[in-house]
């Protein structure tokens, strides 16, 4: 089981919260064309490393935040708020 550490609340076990999916994913322009909207909506990185998610604290705060999870090891290097930047991680790969 994964010790997730929320920005708010503290670490807590993987069962309080609720993946959100790929995180810092554009939104495109409502006149956007169906091939940018299709790629939107149905298109997302499955990487073999780092990758950027969204978690909601769903039993605790209720709050949603990110996460830079290791998809091979399941290691988390970093969890910060929704709208920050994603963190500097120094020696690991980015996707």
């Amino acid at each position: 089981m994964l010790q997730i550490t929320c920005p708010y609340c503290g670490c807590r076990d993987e069962t309080e919260y609720s993946f959100g999916g790929e995180s810092h994913v554009s939104r495109p322009a409502p006149d956007a064309g169906d091939a940018e909207w299709s790629d939107y909506l149905f298109n997302r990185s499955n990487p073999r490393g780092i990758h950027y998610e969204r978690w909601q604290h769903r039993f605790g705060c209720g709050r949603w935040f990110n996460i830079a999870r290791d998809t091979v090891s399941h290691e988390i290097y970093a969890t910060y708020e929704m709208g920050d930047a994603r963190p500097d991680l120094p020696g690991k790969a980015d996707n």
